[in-house]
């Protein structure tokens, strides 16, 4: 099969000519004479999302959460990681059994790499819209019990709380991607845990102990290690353009796109809930009732057209949306469009705008 595009990135190079496809795998980029539709790039990969579409990954069903999916193969997303938010122990079997159900098949929807927890082991200092009442002290029993449950693939926690190192150590050898955020952690402490083996910080400058010049906190920090992947929510709401393109030039590589989308997302504006509150969507923003910013309404593909906007190439803004999010999640299927790799590949037009999505070489998504 032919995509019909007039280039590829592969590798982060513009290749000009088509792409061909057979049995779910890329097996020629920049054959000619070449196609017109657009330019076939690294399917998006979103690590952090609580829903999408109508849809709250805390308390959706497998139909609702493969309706999610269908509906961000639209935004150009072939994989994603659903996000649970700090919520009564209890509350996290039932979302951690529909993901692992969903996770387990292999169709045209893109795929569902495993969960994240967003908690519960946070700063109640930087609660954001987490209800302080769901937040816990570093607990492994508790720890090993929510991974048991299904499949736990990375989990947010503030390393400067009694016992956050150890269970940092805990988790990476679990085989669970650990990031710092929600946290007051001051320079040393960031150090420490990421020393101890957190790999990323999670959407940096908010809901985090602020930068200071004597005083960077985690997201200082974690802008200057080699070995941090630093995920943002570019949306023009939880950063400024400047601070947003900031972040990206001086994390470069490691700098990773995600949405923090919630329910709302592809919605009119209105009221949703997340995780039992309810939110208020209104002018691009999700807000409690006290003005707190709970989650986004951004997808993926507005990310990269944003970054694009703020002074970014677009080959750094894909690899920021695809490449990044798929290294820090150890995924070496997902984020590369090259021969020999499974044809997880969106198509966007002269705008970035998602034309086509494909999953395992199957199309998920076509506009219209």
């Amino acid at each position: 099969m032919r995509l019909g595009v007039s280039a590829a990135l592969v590798d982060r190079e513009l290749v000009d000519g088509d792409v061909t496809i057979e049995d779910g795998v890329v097996t020629a980029v920049g054959v000619q004479p070449a196609g017109r539709a657009g330019t076939a790039v690294p399917g998006y990969v979103d690590v952090h999302i609580n829903g999408v579409a109508g849809v709250d990954f805390l308390t959706t069903d497998v139909a609702g959460l493969r309706r999610a999916a269908e509906a961000l193969a639209a935004t150009g997303v072939v994989a994603f990681q659903p996000t649970l938010v700090s919520s009564r122990s209890d509350a996290y079997r039932e979302p951690l059994e529909v993901a692992a159900e969903v996770a387990g098949r292999d169709d045209r929807l893109p795929r569902v790499t495993g969960v994240h927890l967003e908690g519960p082991f946070l700063s109640p200092h930087w609660a954001g819209a987490h209800d302080p009442a769901h937040l816990r002290p570093p607990d492994p029993a508790l720890a090993a019990r929510l991974c048991a449950l299904g499949p736990v693939t990375m989990m947010t926690l503030a390393p400067e709380l009694p016992g956050a190192l150890d269970l940092v150590e805990r988790l990476v050898t679990a085989g669970v991607v650990v990031s710092c955020g929600h946290s007051d952690a001051d320079a040393a402490h960031a150090h420490s845990g990421f020393d101890r083996g957190a790999v990323a910080v999670t959407h940096v400058h908010n809901a985090h102990r602020r930068w200071r010049p004597r005083d960077p906190g985690i997201g200082g920090v974690a802008l200057v290690r080699p070995d941090v992947t630093v995920q943002a929510i570019v949306d023009g709401v939880h950063l400024a353009p400047e601070a947003a393109y900031g972040a990206f030039l001086a994390a470069g590589d490691r700098f990773c796109l995600v949405t923090d989308a919630i329910e709302g997302a592809l919605l009119e504006p209105g009221h949703y809930g997340l995780a039992g509150r309810t939110v208020h969507v209104r002018d691009g923003a999700v807000r409690l009732p006290d003005g707190t910013l709970a989650g986004s309404v951004l997808t993926m593909d507005e990310a990269v057209r944003n970054l694009v906007d703020s002074g970014a190439a677009l080959e750094a803004a894909v690899h920021a949306a695809s490449t990044a999010p798929a290294r820090l999640l150890g995924r070496d299927d997902l984020g590369v469009l090259r021969v020999g790799a499974p044809a997880h590949v969106t198509v966007l037009d002269g705008e970035q705008r998602v034309t086509r999505t494909l999953v395992g070489g199957t199309e998920a998504f076509a506009s219209g």
